[in-house]
């Protein structure tokens, strides 16, 4: 008696099948794979930004001197133009004028982000973050330094953003948020 064989292999149809099912999943998931990793290079940046804004209030208090978190593009001098994005520095500001001298020490530099990323912060932090021994953020004018940092992907069209929030008394707070656009 003889047995027939069976064959136990796939067909060239069925594996182009397969095939042509799992690259229509993919590419069904890849916008939400992207927003993803937009979103979570967001959240990275925010808490970097988090970390060095306690960090200078730290230096602040314990150097019992002014220091300073400046927008740089350089990572040597302080910059009034562009967004936080082009990258930032920290310092010991002995002299309280918010700008990096000779004899100044330049605690820690931040290089420029992704070029799809936008940081931005509203009027009272648009240039600098100044804490002074007391831990308090306070303008060189002696009144408090509050306001909003903005961070997106740059976009025309509704986005994620967060936001980080620095109080009166200079402490600092993160929250996500969704955005008509991104600037």
């Amino acid at each position: 008696m003889r047995m027939k064989k069976k064959n136990c292999g796939t067909t060239l149809v069925e594996l182009l099948v397969v095939l042509a099912i799992a690259a229509i999943v993919l590419s069904m998931s890849a916008p939400s794979f992207h927003s993803l990793i937009a979103s979570m290079r967001l959240k990275a940046v925010s808490e970097l930004m988090v970390a060095h804004l306690h960090f200078a209030r730290s230096e602040a208090i314990k150097r019992n001197a002014r220091v300073v978190l400046c927008k740089s593009t350089d990572g040597k001098q302080c910059v009034s133009m562009g967004g936080w994005e082009q990258g930032w520095i920290v310092f010991h500001d002995a002299n309280d004028n918010a700008q990096v001298d000779s004899q100044e020490t330049i605690l820690l530099q931040q290089s420029a982000l992704a070029d799809t990323i936008r940081f931005s912060g509203n009027t009272n932090i648009a240039r600098y973050v100044s804490y002074t021994p007391d831990g308090r953020a306070n303008l060189l004018s002696g009144a408090f330094q509050s306001g909003t940092f903005t961070l997106c992907t740059h976009s025309d069209t509704a986005t994620q953003a967060m936001q980080i929030f620095i109080s009166k008394p200079g402490s600092v707070r993160v929250a996500k948020v969704s955005l008509d656009a991104c600037p």
